[in-house]
């Protein structure tokens, strides 16, 4: 095993990360929906036809759980790369991680303590993250493209005393480092030890031999921190237990709602391709912790680059893509991806934002054929699933995202009184289960605002749902902005705009691209006697964000910007403005 392991993890060169320029045990082990009885306050709630039994378990025991009988299965693959491990590899990686953070002289850390994952789609994510929940501790993962700035502001919020890198990105580490409290040290992948610079080479840790217990974790403690900026506001930590991640893989097992967990499908392994980053939750619960669960193959690419996916397709020929609809889009429309680039694709599951029915047609027009087209919704708040279409479902529910996931109860409460609403009724949509966060990281306020007293987390979408029980996402109350699938805080916008001197108020809102979603746009009011140029206002957000963040529709000078007797934004308003000052 040590030498496999020493000639797998031997292969690192920063290329192949897409930046251009063992077998060991875990030690641990269709019915119609309904709604409660239309009396008193809690009259109309929708609840799942469908229930799991979901166990009290560590995350990454629950993945592994008798791995060892599919320890010599494909289980990860770098689609530019090719570097792959089997199930008893994976694992083995992870253990060994665990001991040696634990353990390891100069970055040893202790139970509870954050470490931060700074890392595109590799298959040493696994290890690199799992091995941190393993060990006790908790994670949080941001999006190698950002700013120093955005992951150090970040990190500095989650307390991270380790981070978990690649050389290309030991500046950025380096940069936290000088900023952070009782910094451990940095893990670089690809890297070698370097004791002066308190930096340790992941092969190395992983060579070693690090003798040390691990310690029994408690399903109630917080797993994982992933940020989201929830209805409104600046990115929070969200506080997700073993529990709660648990809860949402186990709510995915369900027959009815994962075709892998069906009798015909017992006992075979599909190849998937994925491209949704793992340091999203969408991408690390619902697509990478769940096709281990269910021992597929996995393939991901660093970096989407066209040609890297396209070949992809032909080398390893999927059975299953997830996608978001840009990538959706990018497969229907590009003249080099052809119907034999799609032979083998029998299922599509679309996340992050809703798939129309048009672009769905034109996909099928370009397979030829008839594909299983899934769609969900969820938020990083609620682990993230919450709705998903049956495995096979009654194709004329045209838009729908779903029946609520097993184990998960809904409502639909009236924008005007706060009453549940009943079928083909829209209001805002609550949802309850025991994927629902924990709440935010030392942020009350903002908890007691999205998640009341009765655990109903109020997403900010409004919905409604038929007389079977399948829901619609028809609009929005919340103030985010949808980029490529990518959650734009416009309130994080305003602050940079308002940074500038001669801003006397800003607000930003999304405006409708059909291949992006939407995109940010910036609504400017000047201080009297001030001018600006709106390159300036562009450029200062530019150097401070991740590209899907910049104000790519522009910037607009307005005398005043709408907001209610409250002082608050009214965002529908300035759409209407934006389409006013376009015509």
């Amino acid at each position: 095993m040590l030498r496999l392991l020493k000639e797998a993890t031997s292969t690192f060169g920063l290329a192949r990360f897409g930046f251009r320029c063992t077998t060991s045990i875990p030690r641990r082990c269709a019915p119609s929906f309904s709604t409660q009885p239309a009396t008193g306050y809690e009259r109309n709630i929708v609840e799942s036809p469908y229930n799991v039994d979901i166990p009290k378990l560590c995350v990454t025991d629950y993945i592994f759980h008798e791995v060892d009988r599919a320890a010599d299965k494909p289980a990860v693959t770098c689609g530019s790369s090719k570097r792959s491990y089997n199930y008893g590899m994976i694992y083995e990686m992870t253990r060994r991680m665990a001991h040696a953070l634990l353990a390891q002289k100069g970055c040893a850390m202790r139970p509870k303590e954050v470490i931060g994952v700074l890392l595109p789609n590799i298959p040493e994510f696994v290890p690199a993250l799992h091995g941190g929940l393993m060990a006790g501790l908790t994670v949080t993962f941001a999006n190698p493209l950002y700013t120093p700035e955005e992951i150090c502001r970040q990190f500095d919020n989650a307390n991270v005393r380790l981070v978990i890198t690649l050389p290309v990105l030991l500046p950025v580490a380096q940069i936290y480092k000088t900023k952070a409290k009782k910094y451990r040290g940095t893990v670089c992948i690809g890297g070698k030890h370097n004791f002066e610079d308190n930096v340790f080479g992941f092969q190395q840790l992983l060579m070693e031999d690090h003798r040390v217990e691990l310690p029994e974790v408690d399903p109630e403690e917080t797993a994982i921190l992933p940020y989201s900026s929830g209805t409104t506001g600046v990115p929070k930590g969200v506080e997700l237990t073993h529990n709660n991640l648990v809860a949402n893989l186990a709510q995915g097992t369900h027959p009815e709602m994962n075709k892998y967990c069906r009798p015909e499908f017992a006992g075979c392994t599909e190849t998937i391709l994925t491209i949704p980053p793992f340091f999203h939750i969408y991408g690390f619960n619902a697509i990478l912790n769940s096709v281990l669960k269910s021992r597929n193959h996995l393939v991901s690419i660093p970096r989407f680059i066209p040609e890297d996916y396209i070949q992809c397709l032909l080398e390893f020929r999927p059975n299953f893509l997830f996608v978001v609809p840009s990538l959706m889009l990018f497969l229907a429309t590009h003249p080099k991806v052809t119907a034999d680039h799609l032979s083998s694709v029998d299922t599509l599951l679309v996340g992050a934002a809703a798939a129309s029915i048009q672009l769905q047609e034109k996909f099928k027009q370009k397979c030829g054929r008839e594909v299983d087209i899934a769609q969900g919704y969820g938020m990083t708040e609620s682990s993230p699933v919450t709705l998903c279409t049956p495995y096979k479902y009654d194709l004329s529910k045209v838009g729908t995202c779903g029946q609520l996931y097993p184990n998960t109860k809904a409502r639909i409460v009236s924008l005007a009184d706060g009453s549940n609403l009943g079928p083909h009724q829209p209001g805002e949509l609550h949802v309850r289960g025991p994927q629902i966060m924990k709440g935010y990281l030392n942020n009350n306020p903002a908890t007691r605002e999205t998640l009341d007293d009765e655990g109903w987390l109020h997403t900010g979408d409004v919905a409604y749902y038929d007389q079977d029980g399948y829901f619609y996402i028809v609009d929005r109350t919340k103030e985010l902005i949808k980029v490529k699938g990518n959650q734009v805080s416009p309130t994080e916008l305003e602050n940079l705009i308002l940074e500038l001197p001669e801003v006397s108020d800003v607000a930003v809102a999304g405006i409708a691209d059909e291949t992006a979603g939407e995109l940010p746009r910036a609504y400017v009011v000047l201080k009297q006697g001030q001018s600006l140029d709106e390159q300036v206002v562009i450029d200062h957000v530019k150097g401070r964000v991740v590209k899907y963040k910049q104000l790519a529709a522009g910037v607009m000078f307005v005398k005043e910007i709408p907001r209610n007797a409250g002082g608050k934004i009214q965002r529908h308003q300035l759409h209407l403005l934006g389409a006013q000052l376009d015509d």
